[in-house]
């Protein structure tokens, strides 16, 4: 789905009380549309959790987004997907 539509309805669901989380490949939309709880993530078009066949990297990606979940600051949050050393390590094998 489309980045902007995606933090929208991501708002609209946050407003009836269930919280959400999405990623996003666009960073500058993420900053116009403010998601409640975004994770920027620095991957191609089609692969939000970054390269097949890396399953460190891809946990990691799914760790650090599910994570925002228990963010208690202000909305909206937006962070970058930062890989930890495993995954690097295992991503430049």
């Amino acid at each position: 789905m489309c980045n902007q539509t995606v933090s929208l309805v991501a708002a609209e669901v946050e407003r009836a009380g269930i919280p959400t989380v999405v990623q996003v490949f666009l960073r500058e939309v993420a900053e116009k549309v403010r998601p409640p709880r975004a994770l920027w993530v620095p991957f191609d078009h089609g692969y939000p959790l970054g390269e097949p066949n890396n399953p460190a990297l891809q946990v990691d990606v799914l760790r650090q987004t599910f994570a925002l979940l228990l963010d208690a600051g202000p909305r909206p949050v937006l962070k970058e997907f930062v890989a930890d050393r495993v995954s690097s390590d295992v991503h430049a094998n």
